[in-house]
Order: C-alpha cells, then sequence, then structure tokens
C-alpha cells in the first residue's frame, strides 16, 4: 500500500515539475527550418497559436505560401537552403533585425531528407552527402550561425534526430546523419550550458511525413537498383528488388503514425517548459520498441531488424 502510494507520489511529482512553463510567450521569437509541411508546418503553426513570434523556414515559396495562409499575421516565413552558407548568413540577418535585442529563444533544426536510403552496397559516396549536408551538416552550420542570437535570449536549441539515431535500420546516410545530430547535440548541450541555453533532442518514431512518403523512397531505390553492375544484381536475386519494396511497404504501413503531433508537442514542451527534458521519445513505437531494442545485445537487434527486409539470394550461413 505504501509502496504504492509512494509510486504515485513520485508520478504526480515528476509530472508537476516538467509541467511548469516559462514566462513572456508575446516576447519570444522562434526560428524553425523545415516549415514546408510535417512537423516544420505544424509546429509553426502550433506556437503560433500559443502567441510566440515565429520565424518559419521553408525551402519553396509554395510551402511558404501555404504557411502564411494558415496562420496569424505574427508569423513570419522566409526562404532557406540549410546546405547554403549564404542562404543561412540571410536568415540569420533577417532574424536579427526581427529579434532585435532580446535574442532569438528557440531554434528548431528540424529540415531533413531521407533518400538515397536502401542497402549500403547500393549507394555511392554521393548518395551518402545528399543526406548528410541536409541532415548534419546543415544542423552544424545553421546552429553556429544562430548561436550569438541565442545567447542573447539564454535560449533554447531543439534538434531533431530519431530512432534511428539509436538503432540503425537501413544504409545510406540518414542513419548516420541522425547518430551524428545526437553526438553534436550532446556536446553543445555541455559547452552551453554556463551560457543558459539548453538543447533538447527529439527522437520520432515512425511517422507520416514527406520524409517516409514511400513513392519517393521507392523511385529512388529503383534508380539505386538499376544502375548496379549485373553481378552484383545476381548475388541479390532477380526478385530480390520487388520483395525489398514490398517488404519496406508493409512495415511502413504497418508503424507509421499519421498523428504528427504527438512530436510537436515535445517539440513545443522543449521550448516552453521551464525545465526541457535532453531528449523526448516521440510514438509509441520509438518508446515502446525501437528504443528499448537499441539497448539490448547487437545479436538481439541485429536478428529483430532483419525479420522486416528479405534475404540475398546468394547469403553466406555464417
Amino acid at each position: 500500500m505504501w509502496t504504492y502510494l509512494f509510486e504515485v507520489s513520485g508520478f504526480i511529482s515528476v509530472h508537476t515539475f516538467y509541467s511548469y512553463k516559462v514566462d513572456g510567450f508575446s516576447q519570444k521569437h522562434v526560428f524553425i527550418t523545415g516549415c514546408d509541411s510535417g512537423f516544420g508546418h505544424l509546429l509553426a503553426r502550433q506556437l503560433d497559436g500559443k502567441g510566440l513570434h515565429v520565424v518559419a523556414a521553408c525551402l519553396t515559396e509554395k510551402g511558404a505560401a501555404d504557411l502564411t495562409a494558415a496562420a496569424s499575421s505574427r508569423l513570419k516565413t522566409l526562404l532557406l537552403n540549410v546546405t547554403d552558407s549564404a542562404s543561412i548568413g540571410r536568415a540569420v540577418e533577417s532574424v536579427s533585425k526581427e529579434v532585435g535585442e532580446r535574442g532569438l529563444w528557440g531554434l528548431v533544426n528540424n529540415a531533413g531528407r531521407s533518400v538515397p536510403i536502401g542497402p549500403t552496397e547500393w549507394m555511392k559516396l554521393e548518395d551518402f552527402t545528399k543526406v548528410l549536408d541536409v541532415n548534419l551538416i546543415g544542423v552544424i552550420e545553421v546552429t553556429l550561425q544562430f548561436l550569438p542570437l541565442l545567447k542573447k535570449a539564454q535560449g533554447r536549441v531543439v534538434n531533431v534526430a530519431s530512432v534511428l539515431g539509436r538503432l540503425s535500420l537501413t544504409g545510406g546516410g540518414y542513419c548516420l546523419s541522425k547518430w551524428g545530430v545526437e553526438a553534436f547535440s550532446d556536446s553543445l548541450r555541455r559547452d552551453m550550458h554556463p551560457f543558459g541555453i539548453k538543447v533538447s533532442i527529439i527522437e520520432p518514431g515512425f511517422f507520416k511525413t514527406a520524409v517516409t512518403r514511400l513513392d519517393l523512397i521507392e523511385a529512388d531505390l529503383r534508380r539505386l537498383w538499376t544502375r548496379l553492375p549485373q553481378d552484383v544484381k545476381d548475388s541479390y536475386g532477380e526478385t530480390y528488388f520487388d520483395d525489398y519494396v514490398k517488404a519496406q511497404n508493409f512495415s511502413m504501413g504497418l508503424l507509421c503514425s499519421p498523428d504528427i503531433s504527438k512530436v510537436t508537442r515535445c517539440m513545443e514542451h522543449a521550448l516552453t517548459a521551464r525545465f526541457p527534458r535532453t531528449r523526448y521519445s516521440a510514438g509509441w513505437d520509438a518508446k515502446l520498441f525501437w528504443i528499448p531494442l537499441s539497448y539490448l545485445p547487437s545479436c538481439v537487434s541485429d536478428f529483430v531488424t532483419n525479420m522486416f527486409l528479405p534475404l540475398p539470394k546468394n547469403q553466406r550461413n555464417v
């Protein structure tokens, strides 16, 4: 009985601790990358509705126009390519004028891409760099250029990683980039702590966004498969590509949640809570499957993840 009451009391205390909010939303500015769709688009609208000043960076003019039409006049948009240093510099200049001496309260590094993604042997070096340039190098450069504004406000940095930054499920640059975001965020958090800047990592499970669009992933997989030398194709077998796509479509259809607000609620908490968490696991698949699986021995995680994909024809029994 006393144990039960102690556990309930502990749960309530922790919940209360994390529920305290910072003051002065109307005086705070947040800059978000990747707002054309998905997490960034929804978060921008969500924070705008709470009264924060949002500067939303989009890759395309259409993305910016769609967001502007869906938000209040308080929200500002700008175009940003996170792989272009000059584009980032222009964004910093624009945001600096917007925030003035108050500085920037929040930076959300959300922009990302998934393809090319697939078996490692199908890749070339440029396939890795296409993803790393956006998901990791882009995050680093945007953060470095915005740090002076963040230090003024003793603000927050929120970096979007993934459960694939805990457990690598496939080849290509995506998993590598998310592991890199985890490491960069950890070192940044420790380095910026003396300056009052808090850094949080968002680790979403699988959600239905542009990053998980099956038509785009399948089209790029076909490109990778088509250019392979015939001897490499033969080692996988003539049906392997079709089997791989079917298995991927089945697992993604099973795992991907349409409720992306599970992710944006974590982002919002990281920006508005007085005591933000270091890491947020978003989605039940992340909390109950992928992250626990990442702590198990490699032989166990290898066995489980291999169940999701077909085996090559010329596999070796080792």
